[in-house]
C-alpha cells in the first residue's frame, strides 16, 4: 500500500510515518507538496477542514498512492477568544473522506490579536520566539504547552484518529 501525504512539513510527514506503523511493513509513504486551495491562514473549522481535505484529495489525485492524508492546521475565533485548531483527512480511492481534529488551546492575546489583523501563525511564532521555522518543529502548541504536546505528537494524535477509523470501516465492510 502507498500512502501520499500532501505536505512536505517534517513534523506532518514525521506523524504520518509514527501512525502509519498500524499497517505493518508493507506500506510506503511518499509526500509532496500540493496545495490545500484555502487561505495561507484557514480562520474556521470549516476553512481548516476543507484544506485537509484538499490536501488529501490532490496528493491522491496527483501521485500514485492508495490513500491520500491531509493534515491542516488553523485557528477558530470563540467566545473565550482565538483557538488553534488541527484538522486531518484520509480519503481511500473511491472512498469518502474520513475526517478527524486535534488538540485546541487558547492563543494568547499578542498572537491572535496579530492573526486578526492578517498575518499568518508561522511567521508570527517565528517573531514571537524569535526563532526559525517553528511550524516545522514543536509548532505554536509546543511552545504554548511547554513543549508537553508538541505538533508532531498533536498530528500523529490526529492520525491515530483518521487510521482507527479506516481500519474499523474496513473491518466492518
Amino acid at each position: 500500500m502507498i500512502i501520499g501525504i500532501g505536505s512536505t512539513n517534517a513534523a506532518k510527514v514525521s506523524a504520518v510515518k509514527k501512525a502509519c506503523s498500524a499497517f505493518g511493513s508493507s506500506v510506503s509513504i511518499v509526500s509532496a507538496s500540493v496545495s490545500s486551495g484555502v487561505s495561507d491562514q484557514p480562520f474556521s473549522d470549516e476553512e481548516t477542514i476543507q484544506g485537509a481535505i484538499n490536501r488529501a484529495n490532490n496528493v491522491l489525485n496527483g501521485e500514485h498512492t492508495d490513500i491520500g492524508i491531509g493534515l491542516e492546521g488553523g485557528v477558530v475565533e470563540t467566545a473565550q477568544g482565538l483557538f488553534l485548531c488541527n484538522w486531518g483527512a484520509l480519503i481511500a480511492k473511491n472512498s469518502a473522506p474520513i475526517i478527524a481534529g486535534g488538540a485546541r488551546i487558547p492563543l494568547p492575546d499578542e498572537i491572535a490579536n496579530r492573526l486578526r489583523a492578517g498575518e499568518e501563525l508561522g511567521p508570527v511564532m517565528d517573531s514571537y520566539a524569535k526563532r526559525k521555522n517553528v511550524r516545522k518543529q514543536e509548532g505554536a502548541i509546543g511552545i504554548f504547552t511547554n513543549e508537553l504536546v508538541s505538533r508532531g505528537k498533536m498530528f500523529v494524535h490526529v492520525m491515530e484518529l483518521l487510521i482507527g477509523q479506516y481500519l474499523y470501516q474496513k473491518r466492518n465492510q
